[in-house]
């Protein structure tokens, strides 16, 4: 059988791409399983994780692991990350740096969700005392946004600053202290919040990513098919 160049070509590139989809979404698969099962054992562990600047610091593995720390609250300087939604309602969630006992680092702490005033240019009043405390929690990433536009990560001047993205490294330079690269959110029982309800993060189960890769391979399988039938048909010719 003779197979012709620019269809040969064609279906070659095609191929390649469809089974190449098709493994991107069994890998991704992979790791929404890996993903789920470190936030099933995070909320499931007794284990309360105490937090220095001399500790193994990896947010990824932390997540969702329970955390003690004690320390003060820099009441003079707090972030609001905006646009965060509950109920269907705007508002901000209050980030608080939470400096450790005899250390220089500091850890922001997620004191919940606060309303947006109908005037924005008020911010809402999110004040705390600076007394030596202890703060239960869950280590957690900071929100994430699905565009992020350019300066979203930049705080306003003014305090309480406010601020699309959280970026430690910033943050911690308008600070002049150095911050942890992920968030205590403060757990309910805490007194010095706002609204916590806290969520595990929604994402797309593997069984969907399966069924993706699926489709992916079936289009390979079915571009195939045509592309024989094609050729058989042109040889006869």
């Amino acid at each position: 059988m003779r197979f012709e160049k620019v269809p040969t070509l064609v279906y070659s590139v095609l191929l390649i791409l469809l089974c190449s989809l098709g493994a991107w979404q069994l890998g991704r698969a992979q790791e929404k399983r890996l993903f789920l099962k470190q936030q099933e054992l995070g909320a499931a562990s007794a284990e309360i994780i105490i937090l220095t600047s001399h500790a193994d610091i990896n947010a990824d593995e932390l997540r969702y692991k329970k955390t003690q720390v004690i320390g003060h609250y820099d009441k003079a300087h707090q972030f609001l990350i905006d646009n965060q939604f509950s109920a269907g309602k705007v508002g901000y969630f209050v980030l608080t740096p939470f400096i450790l006992q005899g250390e220089t680092i500091a850890v922001l702490v997620n004191r919940g969700w606060v309303p947006l005033n109908l005037d924005r240019t008020v911010l809402p009043e999110v004040e705390i005392n600076d007394e030596a405390t202890v703060v239960s929690g869950r280590i957690n990433h900071f929100p994430s946004v699905g565009i992020k536009l350019a300066g979203a990560e930049i705080p306003t001047d003014s305090w309480p600053s406010v601020l699309q993205v959280v970026d430690t490294e910033v943050l911690g330079k308008k600070l002049t202290y150095p911050l942890m690269p992920f968030q205590i959110e403060l757990d309910k029982s805490q007194p010095a919040g706002f609204k916590r309800d806290w969520q595990a993060t929604t994402i797309m189960l593997p069984e969907q990513h399966i069924a993706y890769a699926i489709q992916w391979f079936a289009l390979a399988i079915t571009l195939t098919i045509l592309f024989i039938g094609y050729s058989f048909k042109r040889n006869d010719k």
